[in-house]
């Protein structure tokens, strides 16, 4: 039976990359700019103005990411006289070499700089500078590139570099060999 849910599994997967792939080329087709060796592990949510999104070569933007070119909220006062021409919408740029984490949200007029990191369940309602980490709600600032990369390598995990050629011998060693070792409650 187990090997029936791993083939439904598959086609699932084959078919939702599928979507995913179209629902991009399709935000390209009206006018998204996506650089080179960009990677979707989803397909993020653009919105109804992907003209007005731009990401850089060599990004990578993981599950549930959301894009928001303009305010909905104007729906609201629009009903108001005195707001009634109120519209407000944002280009969103995100740089070279960056990476997304899971379910991030781009308010409009948002850009992000060079060889950024923003982290899981962010929501970045400015700017950010170029080779920094960022992350929370709202996202602020938290490092910048070389102490994220410091800091790295001070918990790096050291493995047999050829395991990187089988994913099942990786895990195996991983599994077997990573210490029962968790991070320290903070205060």
């Amino acid at each position: 039976m187990n090997f029936i849910y791993r083939i439904i599994l598959k086609i699932h997967t084959l078919c939702q990359n599928l979507v995913d792939k179209a629902y991009i080329e399709i935000c390209k087709s009206r006018g998204m700019k996506v650089g080179e060796n960009v990677v979707f592990i989803e397909a993020p949510a653009f919105g109804s103005e992907p003209y007005l999104i731009e990401i850089g070569d060599r990004t990578k933007i993981t599950a549930g990411c959301t894009f928001i070119n303009h305010d909905g909220a104007m729906y609201v006062i629009r009903s108001m006289e005195k707001y009634l021409d109120a519209r407000n919408f944002g280009r969103i740029k995100i740089g070279k070499n960056c990476f997304i984490g899971n379910n991030c949200t781009f308010l409009p007029g948002v850009e992000m700089g060079d060889n950024c990191i923003l982290g899981a369940g962010s929501v970045l309602n400015s700017s950010t500078l170029p080779n920094s980490v960022y992350a929370g709600v709202p996202a602020k600032f938290i490092c910048s590139i070389e102490e994220y990369g410091d800091k790295a390598l001070s918990k790096n995990v050291m493995y047999p570099r050829e395991l990187e050629k089988n994913r099942a011998d990786l895990d195996k060693f991983i599994k077997e060999n990573l210490p029962n070792v968790y991070k320290p409650v903070k205060n």
